[in-house]
């Protein structure tokens, strides 16, 4: 998923800290209830656009999830890529 996402999707840093900060929302719950799935996938699509820290937090979210709840984010993040902007 890297090279593609970098360069389709990520033609600059700014999009992988936007997408970063996304994932922070969605852990936190700052526009609904904390979303661990939602969180997840924003993290590997800014990880994917080349964050540390949003691979960093992935993993650590990682962590409280079940399998079945990386197995959708991971299914979202998926389906955000080959949806056409």
């Amino acid at each position: 998923m890297g090279s593609f996402a970098k360069n389709w999707l990520c033609q600059a840093d700014a999009e992988a800290e936007h997408f970063t900060k996304l994932g922070i929302g969605a852990s936190l719950g700052r526009d609904r209830a904390p979303d661990r799935v939602t969180a997840h996938k924003w993290f590997n699509i800014a990880a994917a656009c080349g964050s540390q820290e949003a691979a960093h937090l992935r993993a650590e979210l990682a962590m409280e999830m079940t399998r079945d709840e990386i197995s959708r984010a991971q299914r979202l993040a998926r389906e955000y890529f080959a949806t056409p902007s």
